[in-house]
């Protein structure tokens, strides 16, 4: 396994404009930019507790930058360890199995952290499902991609 590529291939998969969901959001939804802020309040409050929870749908450059720093550490994290799975795979076989890793991070991420972060029970829904797919399959294609 190649360290570098997998922490690439978390960050590949766990950039903005690569963000699956704000597509769908746009498409399904009338709720930007409030969802965004939304997420963004639940994500730093796992670092700065339940007052970043408060107000719900407004920019706060702390709450931004904490939820930025949160979501990458996790990015990378959660690459490094797509990237043990997949290193001695082919290509296709990988994206399939970053694709079912993304479906399993959504499982951990909003059912199982729930328990420690209920706020995050919010999240729960198809676009939420689709972002976490898309990003163990991106992170998996980076990480091929990059460690050849």
């Amino acid at each position: 396994m190649k360290w570098s590529a997998a922490a690439y291939a978390g960050i590949a998969a766990g950039t903005p404009p690569t963000n699956p969901q704000t597509v769908p959001w746009l498409v399904f939804t009338d709720a930007l930019p409030a969802i965004l802020f939304r997420d963004a309040r639940f994500t730093a409050a796992i670092v700065m507790g339940l007052g970043a929870l408060s107000p719900p749908e407004t920019f706060d450059v702390q709450v931004m930058l904490i939820a930025t720093l949160v979501h990458f550490a996790l990015s990378v994290a959660y690459g490094l360890l797509l990237s043990r799975l997949i290193a001695r795979l082919r290509t296709p076989s990988s994206l399939l199995v970053g694709a079912v890793f993304g479906v399993c991070l959504y499982v951990v991420n909003m059912h199982g952290f729930t328990i420690f972060f209920p706020w995050f029970d919010a999240a729960r829904d198809w676009i939420t499902v689709v972002a976490h797919v898309i990003f163990g399959a991106t992170a998996a294609a980076a990480y091929k991609a990059l460690s050849t």
